[in-house]
């Protein structure tokens, strides 16, 4: 399967945001990569779930710890592979064919094609497009022409993968409460103390830390960034170890371990007591990132789904005769069409705000669509890979189809990078400090003003949704800290069916007589108050034109 040319939806996407010259390369790289993860890549998954996991040698035949982590021989050819096509390093440096740089929405789109077969492979890279752009942004001449061209290699120079070291057992989600240590010994900064989630450990050539320094103040203010090469120049363990590699339900693939630091060699990046500033900014280009895995999977578990219902003969006909079902995979891929390309909208404007062609507005907007749809897609992927398999029936929860696998890593989904109640304590506070559900509802207003005459009648259930929206947060801010917090998850979420609605229709006025069948599903679904009775059956009405027949890819 060539998860590329299965998605004309992803095609649409990109030749909306990109240039003609930088779309037509990307069209014949992209169908490359696609045939990779739909056949190499995505059997590799399977071995490295089942028996190739990684595995922790953590001393030597002489007893001494080397806290080695294996992987198998398919997980480092799929490292190779993939950051070979520039999935990280395009974003920093130049393509050879266009000479130019890449971007976001390139690399995002090389994620979403990954994430199809394992996004516990698309882990590491996502810390690594952290570090590199901790380390491009934030650290000094020296320090980056060191790390950074191995960080972005594509080949030419040694890889070094990243990973970003936050959690302690302490802390969690409360960053403030961390208690790894800096102190300066002999000119050189060293890390002492244990981060107790520590993704791509062993596997990576250096991590980016957050530690306190000696005399530094108490909570998130007093936290530093560091870069933490894994081994010292003489190929050495940088005086830290491996205690142990967590035993997780899903993303199988990372290993990710608890790591102890014993006057590790660090250096510090950026200014002192900055470090949560840095590291925030990176945490929203990896909620980015999950919320790519996020539509990867519910793309997975429809194309498993559909193709399961073509094939599957029960009562006397395909599980796709049946309205029902028929029903069910329209819903799916509707939901997932939208779902994505308001991902990409949002990873637009992303790439705007990156390369500092953004305002502030823009930075507020990004900032509060990352949240918004990190928490929307990691709780639709759970219900994807639940709808496939349920389609499957009894074969849906045996581990020789992939369709357990796709739940299983589904559900880290929602806790990585965030849960949904800490995305709409962030809702809450881009509410509090930036206004920003003045400035979201004017962005809106001025959006489906722009639709065209054609499309202005589907815009009435959005125009009562931000009504609705105006009255519940005029309610909230008049309310204590309880009654902010007690709503700011249902503020959310009315807030990603106005913006998603909006993208629907915005892609129902380039894309034709399909995209409009896909918006007018998607308000119904979205925005029906009669969910009982459904006279029109639309579902079964656009059918063949939103799903396709036996055997056809979604166009």
């Amino acid at each position: 399967m060539n998860f590329f040319q299965e998605d004309p939806n992803l095609s649409f996407i990109l030749k909306k945001y990109l240039e003609e010259n930088f779309f037509k390369w990307a069209e014949e790289e992209l169908t490359r990569f696609g045939e990779l993860c739909g056949t190499e890549i995505d059997q590799r998954a399977v071995h490295t779930d089942r028996e190739g996991q990684p595995r922790l040698i953590k001393f030597d035949q002489y007893g001494e710890d080397i806290s080695h982590v294996w992987v198998n021989e398919g997980y480092k050819k799929t490292v190779e592979q993939t950051y070979q096509v520039g999935i990280v390093g395009y974003v920093h440096k130049e393509i050879p064919e266009l000479n130019k740089k890449g971007n976001y929405l390139y690399s995002y789109a090389q994620g979403y094609l990954l994430s199809h077969s394992e996004p516990g492979f698309y882990c590491p890279v996502t810390l690594t497009m952290a570090t590199a752009y901790l380390i491009d942004h934030y650290a000094d001449k020296k320090l980056k022409e060191k790390y950074l061209p191995h960080v972005i290699s594509t080949g030419e120079v040694e890889l070094y993968e990243g990973a970003t070291f936050l959690t302690e057992r302490q802390g969690g989600s409360d960053v403030g409460a961390n208690e790894v240590q800096a102190r300066l010994e002999d000119g050189h900064y060293r890390i002492y103390g244990e981060k107790y989630f520590a993704s791509n450990a062993g596997a990576c050539g250096v991590a980016m830390i957050l530690a306190r320094c000696e005399g530094s103040p108490k909570g998130t203010k007093g936290l530093s960034l560091f870069l933490v090469p894994w081994r010292t120049d003489n190929g050495k363990l940088n005086n830290l170890e491996i205690r142990r590699l967590k035993d997780k339900l899903g993303v199988r693939a990372v290993p990710s371990g608890e790591v102890v630091f014993h006057g590790a060699e660090a250096y510090l990046v950026g200014e002192m007591n900055k470090g949560i500033y840095y590291m925030m900014e990176a945490l929203n280009l990896s909620r980015i990132c999950n919320a790519i895995a996020s539509a990867g999977i519910m793309r997975r578990a429809f194309l498993e789904a559909r193709n399961y219902a073509f094939s599957r003969h029960t009562f006397g006909g395909f599980l796709a005769d049946f309205p029902m079902v028929k029903e069910s995979l329209v819903k799916l891929a509707v939901k997932q069409e939208v779902e994505t390309s308001a991902i990409f909208s949002l990873v637009n404007l992303f790439d705007q705000v990156t390369a500092l062609a953004g305002n502030k507005q823009d930075e507020v907007m990004t900032r509060l669509l990352i949240a918004l749809l990190k928490m929307e897609s990691a709780e639709q992927a759970i219900h994807f890979s639940h709808e496939a398999i349920e389609m499957f029936g009894g074969n849906g929860y045996i581990e020789d189809f992939v369709t357990p696998r796709l739940l299983r890593d589904a559900q880290v989904l929602t806790v990585w990078e965030g849960t949904a109640n800490i995305l709409g304590l962030e809702v809450l506070r881009l509410i509090e400090y930036y206004e920003a559900h003045t400035l979201f509802l004017e962005v809106m207003t001025d959006e489906l003003i722009q639709l065209p005459e054609r499309l202005q009648a589907h815009t009435a259930p959005i125009q009562k949704g931000m009504k609705q929206l105006h009255e519940l947060i005029s309610f909230v801010s008049l309310g204590n800290q309880d009654t902010k917090t007690y709503h700011c998850k249902r503020v959310a979420k009315l807030m990603t069916k106005i913006y998603e609605s909006l993208v629907a229709l915005q892609d129902a006025a380039l894309g034709g007589e399909r995209k409009e069948a896909v918006a007018k599903i998607f308000l119904n679904e979205t925005w029906g108050e009669n969910q009982w009775v459904d006279e029109d059956m639309l579902a079964l009405i656009y059918f063949e034109q939103i799903v396709g027949g036996k055997n056809t890819a979604n166009v």
